[in-house]
């Protein structure tokens, strides 16, 4: 028994973090809080209900505060998820992602090799 659980513990430990929703809605708030304290990418995913899911890449620089972090975000959702959903910032630090062309959808953090970055996923 300990054979199997070992690697499976191992593999969880070293796993990328991931930030999961598991309902669909017309409109997600991503609030971002905390300056980045390493340059790296986040990946998200847009699953539209009943279609295969989108991925999008943000390119982070290290020292980025929330503001600049919420904008790379947004700029990645609109070159690269353009077509399905519209993106807009509010209050500086928060995205808005809105459907576009399909009924509902989740959004994902898939991974993310930014330190210090918080995001916190609000169905609106």
């Amino acid at each position: 028994m300990k054979k199997v659980w070992l690697p499976v513990l191992l593999f969880a430990l070293s796993a990328p973090l991931v930030a999961v929703q598991a309902a669909n809605s017309n409109k997600w708030r991503l609030q971002f809080s905390g300056a980045a304290e390493s340059a790296g990418e986040m990946v998200f995913e847009i699953v539209p209900a009943g279609k295969p899911p989108v991925r999008v890449v943000a390119v982070i620089e290290r020292n980025d505060g929330e503001n600049r972090v919420a904008r790379k975000v947004k700029s990645a959702i609109d070159r690269q998820a353009g077509k399905w959903v519209d993106a807009e910032l509010d209050d500086g630090e928060d995205v808005l992602v809105k459907r576009h062309f399909f009924r509902g959808f989740t959004i994902v953090l898939v991974s993310s090799t930014v330190k210090d970055v918080r995001i916190n996923f609000d169905r609106e």
